[in-house]
């Protein structure tokens, strides 16, 4: 069996840098906070917490003092102003990508521009972007949306960092009959971008295709969907306890990505997992896979 890994997959360092700056962060006060989860993974979710993160969701419940951490996703303005006049000490982590998109849609909205959000309306992130536009910004997550929008005089548009860039495309094509004047800043991460172009190349060269990450994570399930359609067999998985012997019947090589938010180690379990899979139950031996070019070989 031939594993070959995506080069890309794994911790981008937006998420690499938030997980560092919050686990530097615990200790610091009586108690560290988390509002909400800090990256979509529940594996490193229960890894901080037993380093001695909370995750809370309702901010009335911290006390002045402590330390609360601001997710990489980022947040409304106004939460920040909520933490600082509370007397907390707020770590902000938010990814300067994020921080960026923040940026772009408040000068859209100085320029006169009405705001339009391509993205996930429940995403945390998105939530974060448009806490940003003083006026209700649209926020749009399917092409059908887009056809149902009026003419626009005018409009600016930004996108969430994660989104797939096949939607994009067509997005920005639509929306380019609908408004005279189109402003556009495609925000999306370059990351992400390489991500999602790696998983489609690995994705067609491969029998079986294993895409590992949260199930609540945004740009994880993008790589699954890309993967799956070009790959029938294509699974998503969070661990390598959903891993099926089943999948690799008559397989010759699987291919191996993970979303931004999976970290090495969640990997690197999934790989050694499947080697011992196909050697029948024998561990391999050779330890951690040799990543010469990230690509494998272990028939």
């Amino acid at each position: 069996m031939e594993i070959k890994v995506a080069k890309s997959a794994g911790f981008c360092w937006g998420v690499k840098r938030a997980v560092n700056i919050a686990v530097n962060s615990i200790g610091k006060t009586a108690k560290t906070y988390c509002l909400g989860e800090l990256i979509h993974n529940r594996r490193e979710i229960e890894r901080l917490q037993r380093l001695g993160m909370e995750f809370i969701e309702d901010m009335e419940k911290l006390e002045p003092g402590n330390t609360v951490v601001i997710r990489s996703h980022g947040v409304d303005p106004k939460v920040l102003d909520f933490l600082k006049r509370k007397g907390l000490s707020v770590v902000d982590t938010t990814c300067p990508f994020v921080k960026d998109v923040h940026d772009k849609v408040i000068k859209l909205e100085k320029e006169g521009y009405p705001v339009l959000i391509l993205g996930n309306p429940n995403h945390p992130e998105v939530i974060g972007i448009a806490g940003h536009v003083k006026k209700n910004p649209m926020i749009v997550s399917s092409l059908k949306e887009l056809e149902e929008l009026p003419n626009f005089p005018k409009l600016g548009v930004v996108c969430q960092t994660t989104l797939n860039m096949n939607f994009f495309k067509e997005a920005i094509s639509i929306l380019s009959l609908k408004v005279k004047e189109l402003k556009v800043y495609n925000t999306i991460c370059k990351a992400t971008s390489v991500r999602q172009k790696e998983a489609r190349e690995l994705a067609k060269s491969v029998d079986v295709m294993l895409i590992v990450g949260g199930r609540n994570s945004s740009n994880t399930t993008k790589l699954y969907q890309i993967s799956k359609s070009v790959n029938e067999r294509s699974y998503h998985i969070e661990s390598k306890e959903e891993v099926s012997k089943s999948w690799f019947v008559g397989a010759r090589s699987v291919g191996i990505t993970a979303g931004a938010s999976t970290p090495q180690w969640v990997i690197k379990e999934v790989i050694d997992y499947i080697k011992d899979l196909c050697k029948g139950g024998e561990i391999s031996g050779r330890g951690i896979c040799k990543t010469s070019g990230r690509e494998l070989q272990t028939s």
